[in-house]
This record gives structure tokens, C-alpha cells and sequence, in this order.
């Protein structure tokens, strides 16, 4: 395979994905209270909002890279 096909599958592999998800949500944890032998933290979930665009574009890249690298 051509290295600007497989590019263009990647392309259209995170399309898809971030087309679905819309989103990555990842955990993080936070201190409450620190007295001395007392520790609280909690965790909290934060996300990154993919718009919808970002999906779109990446799939339509990834789909004229690959037919640009068949025609060629």
C-alpha cells in the first residue's frame, strides 16, 4: 500500500470515531482536603468536545486522499 493511502484510511478511521463519540472524556483526581494525616481527593470527569466538523473533514480527506492515490 501506498503511504498516502494508508494515511487516507487513518483519516477515515478518526472520522468515523470522532463522528460517534463526539467527544474524549478523561478522569482526573483533585484534592479536597490535606490535614496532615487526612487526605480527600475525588475524581472528576472532564471532556473535550469534538465538534462534528472535525469528524466530517477528517472523513473527507481521508476519502480524496485515497482515490487521489488510486488514480495515480
Amino acid at each position: 500500500m501506498k503511504p498516502v493511502t494508508v494515511v487516507g484510511v487513518i483519516l477515515i478511521v478518526i472520522g468515523v470515531v470522532a463522528l460517534a463519540y463526539q467527544g474524549i472524556t478523561y478522569t482526573t483526581s483533585e484534592k479536597v482536603v490535606d490535614l496532615g494525616p487526612l487526605k480527600v481527593e475525588t475524581e472528576r470527569e472532564k471532556t473535550i468536545p469534538l465538534p462534528p466538523v472535525v469528524g466530517i473533514a477528517a472523513l473527507v480527506g481521508g476519502v480524496v486522499l485515497v482515490v487521489v492515490s488510486r488514480r495515480q
